[in-house]
């Protein structure tokens, strides 16, 4: 070959490699077809026909996982819509208290924040996490729905779906009409707070396209990133004291919400949204019994990743 001829191959080959590496971080081409591996370094080599091309590279440092610590997890930039990590959002798995957030969907839509309403007998008896609240005390609409999404309380959540939907059966209605009407395919619910079910189901990605809507609400965006609320009963004086059960709020730079949620069938769960620098991340985490150190990881490489391709 001519040394013009070289020169000029070399130089479509360069021309190539740098296109192809942006291609790759954009997510355009993805690495199996290629047989590349994009790795944090200053720059890597591609043999292609004996032609070294020194391919620039940009990608974060890899997850610090051996094994994946989550039955499923949806990471995802909503400006742009990219997908950054995933693992089995598909699957069908029990919700826990994440339910609370078509809960609290219904509720705003369906009742007004200063009605009365008044805690059953059967409300009073909720097991699991709850304030102990009194039969007969009455509350604002808008302290119960504190009390549900700040400390998954479900004595305030039963008594909230009930005052809404007249018996918690009528309101699980309202929630499953609204699954349909949002495209929600693999979600069932089967009570109003979270408790495990045969029929009570959702994945990552169904709760991520939940979780975008009802952060559209400017009452439910304010709501779930509150640290901290007292609440007291218009009926009485004893008050009661709210600690986000998020313990990224206020420890991680940007964190806006949005729920936490816990059985012995669905493990320990977490959607969480976060903005820093111009871009917004929701996550989705199913079953996991490293849920913080988790979503610390992901939250991390998902504004390493995109930092590198704005």
């Amino acid at each position: 070959m001519a040394q013009k001829d070289h020169i000029r191959l070399n130089s479509r080959l360069q021309s190539w490699g740098r296109t192809l590496c942006r291609l790759v971080l954009i997510g355009a081409v993805p690495l199996p077809l290629i047989g590349l591996s994009i790795l944090p370094a200053s720059a890597k080599e591609a043999h292609f026909k004996n032609q070294v091309i020194h391919i620039a590279s940009y990608a974060p440092q890899p997850l610090p996982w051996k094994r994946i610590p989550a039955h499923s997890i949806l990471l995802k930039e909503l400006r742009s819509g990219r997908i950054l990590f995933e693992h089995e959002v598909e699957k069908r798995l029990s919700p826990a208290s994440l339910t609370k957030i078509m809960s609290a969907l219904i509720i705003l839509e369906n009742g007004r924040l200063d009605d009365l309403a008044t805690v059953s007998r059967n409300a009073a008896r909720a097991p699991k996490t709850h304030l102990r609240l009194k039969v007969g005390e009455v509350f604002r609409l808008g302290d119960l729905l504190k009390a549900m999404m700040m400390v998954s309380a479900n004595d305030a959540c039963l008594a909230a779906v009930e005052h809404v939907g007249g018996d918690e059966e009528q309101f699980v209605r309202l929630m499953n009409a609204k699954a349909r009407a949002l495209g929600l395919s693999d979600t069932h619910f089967s009570n109003g707070c979270g408790f495990d079910g045969p029929d009570h189901y959702s994945t990552a990605e169904d709760l991520a396209k939940l979780s975008e809507v009802a952060m559209r609400n400017a009452v439910f965006r304010e709501l779930v990133k509150e640290e901290r609320e007292i609440i007291t009963p218009v009926s009485g004086y004893r008050a009661y004291v709210l600690h986000n059960t998020n313990r990224l709020l206020g420890r991680i730079p940007g964190v806006e919400g949005v729920k936490t949620g816990f059985t012995s069938k669905a493990g320990r769960c977490l959607i969480a949204k976060v903005s820093q620098n111009g871009s917004d991340l929701l996550l989705v985490i199913l079953n996991s019994n490293r849920r913080w150190n988790t979503a610390k990881s992901l939250i991390d490489y998902g504004f390493r990743l995109t930092s590198t391709v704005q």
